[in-house]
Parts: C-alpha cells; sequence; structure tokens
C-alpha cells in the first residue's frame, strides 16, 4: 500500500463518518429527544435501563451503562442500569439450553418490569436475540429503543423509539451508535443530574 493509498483510507473513513453524523444531527433530533425523555421518565421514577446487543454493540451497551451506574461528565448519584451481554455464566447457560436467541430474552423475563427501558441495539436491525428481546419487553411493558444502522429493519419495525444511523457499513454506523450514547448520556444528566444536586 502506498502513502497516497493509505491516506485515502484514512481520509475515506473519517469523511463517511462525519457524513454519517450530520445526517443523523440533522434528521434525528427528534426522535434522540424522544429517547432521552424516555429514559428520564424511568429513572425519575426509579426503573432501570436495560441494554443488549452483540460484538461491538454489546461493547456499547456497556459502555452506556458504565455512564449511568458510574458517570459521564458530572458527579451525581448512581442510575439502575445492566448490559444483558457481560455475564458468562448467564450468556452460556441460556445459550446451552435453550439457544442464543434467547439470551438476551431470557434476562429481561428475570430482570425486565414495567415502565423500565430495553435499548437494543443491531447495525443490520435484524439481530435474532436482540429482537426476541425486544419482544419479550413490550410483552411486559417495558420502553424500547433501537438503535441500528442501514434501513433499519425489523427491529426499527419492533420497537418504540428508532433511532437509526442509515448508513450501510458497519464500522460508521457504530461510531455514531457511540455518539448517539453519548448525547443520550449528556441530556440525561444535564436534566436529571440538577435533581441529584
Amino acid at each position: 500500500m502506498t502513502s497516497a493509498d493509505r491516506q485515502r483510507v484514512l481520509d475515506r473513513a473519517f469523511s463517511d463518518t462525519i457524513a454519517a453524523h450530520g445526517r443523523v444531527q440533522r434528521e434525528s433530533s427528534g426522535v434522540i429527544f424522544a429517547a432521552a425523555d424516555a429514559l428520564l421518565t424511568a429513572l425519575r421514577a426509579g426503573r432501570k435501563v436495560l441494554a443488549c446487543g452483540n460484538g461491538g454493540s454489546a461493547a456499547d451497551c456497556q459502555h452506556f451503562v458504565a455512564e449511568l451506574v458510574g458517570r459521564f461528565t458530572r458527579e451525581r448519584r448512581a442510575w439502575p442500569a445492566l448490559a444483558l451481554t457481560t455475564d458468562t455464566s448467564i450468556l452460556t447457560a441460556i445459550g446451552n439450553d435453550y439457544g442464543f436467541d434467547r439470551v438476551f430474552a431470557r434476562q429481561v423475563e428475570a430482570h425486565g418490569q414495567p415502565g423500565d427501558v430495553l435499548i437494543g441495539i443491531s447495525t443490520s436491525g435484524g439481530s435474532p436475540n436482540v429482537l426476541a428481546a425486544v419482544e419479550t419487553a413490550r410483552a411486559r411493558g417495558l420502553v424500547t429503543i433501537g438503535l441500528t444502522g442501514r434501513d433499519g429493519g425489523a427491529l426499527g419495525r419492533g420497537v418504540d423509539i428508532h433511532l437509526n444511523v442509515g448508513s450501510p457499513s458497519t464500522a460508521r454506523t457504530q461510531e455514531v451508535h457511540c455518539t448517539l450514547l453519548h448525547v443520550l448520556c449528556d441530556l440525561v444528566e444535564q436534566e436529571l443530574g440538577n435533581a441529584d444536586d
């Protein structure tokens, strides 16, 4: 690979992610605020946030939950949140006994209560285990938020609030998802954090 080739790779990655971020910023503010409001309503009521996804999206879930339980940018009380992606004993037991498609849904059955929020992340919008978790969450009275790429797929059609990046690139979608989750943390912390002062 020549220096010019390397520069093209770098330039394309940055220009594509900037374009994807700009598109979501211009077109999705209302949906972003709706997602923030759902989180605020749940946390104000003492409810919790559950999050699930696979691979890089699993890492995004864990990152987001860490910001809620720990902190984002300001000192405030901890908020109840669980990443359904972290307990290997639970994941392997459910995967072995019920199948991998049930690894998140079974945990929603265990932990989800009416008024909680489930965030499902799938860059394709078609992850069977995330779709099963959303189906279980809706049946139990949770508010469901989906973060997707491409056209949103079945996940986008199945959630209450759909945050779609609209990019065919998994990498670019994940980059915007990270920004979206940080924006949600910031919005919630700016508003709800004041109540903890």
